[in-house]
């Protein structure tokens, strides 16, 4: 079995590491409960190098983060959005926003239908860095109404739209994920 580069130049097996990146898909959960340790700069840089490895659409790159770490905007900004309540006692969370209009090649704008999805796509990444740092994390919705709560608390652009808040920290908890395997919802070559 031949030895593959990882991060800090470890060498091992293709094997090992197929089986490390599955056991983190697998193994990742919603965390809801956090202790109050800060989430070093170099995690977060981490999660947000996570994010912008996502793949996109012609490779537009439509997204942006808003990093919060205040604990006044993060309790501010819990106290409007509904499902988000665990943002009181997170030290981190990211926001994930998207462009829905981009300038094109010939500097004519277009409506980027994809942001949703490669924004999606960022904000697993960031979940699956999370998991596999050792940090817990949840993903809440952002696309709604909540949306423009989340715009105007943070001055975020017209041209963004918000897709989630993702709420990251240390584990106060262990929640044990869930077995989603269901084959009789896969269907091949026609439904």
């Amino acid at each position: 079995m031949a030895a593959i580069s990882c991060a800090g130049n470890t060498h091992i097996s293709q094997e090992a590491a197929q089986k490390a990146v599955l056991d983190n898909i697998m193994t990742r959960t919603s965390v809801r409960q956090f202790t109050d340790q800060p989430v070093p700069a170099e995690m977060v840089e981490q999660l947000l190098r996570a994010g912008m490895a996502a793949p996109t659409a012609m490779n537009s790159q439509p997204w942006e983060f808003v990093v919060l770490n205040d604990r006044a905007t993060m309790d501010a900004l819990a106290g409007k959005l509904r499902y988000a309540k665990m943002l009181t006692q997170a030290p981190l969370a990211i926001v994930v926003c998207g462009k829905n209009t981009l300038i094109g090649r010939n500097g004519e704008p277009w409506d980027n239908i994809f942001w949703v999805d490669d924004c999606a796509a960022a904000t697993e990444n960031i979940l699956l860095a999370a998991h596999a740092l050792g940090l817990g994390a949840v993903w809440t919705a952002a696309k709604d109404d909540r949306g423009e709560i989340v715009k105007e608390a943070l001055g975020i652009p017209d041209d963004l739209s918000t897709l989630c808040v993702i709420v990251i920290g240390f584990p106060a908890e262990n929640p044990q994920p869930k077995d989603k395997w269901k084959p009789e919802k896969i269907h091949y070559n026609k439904y």
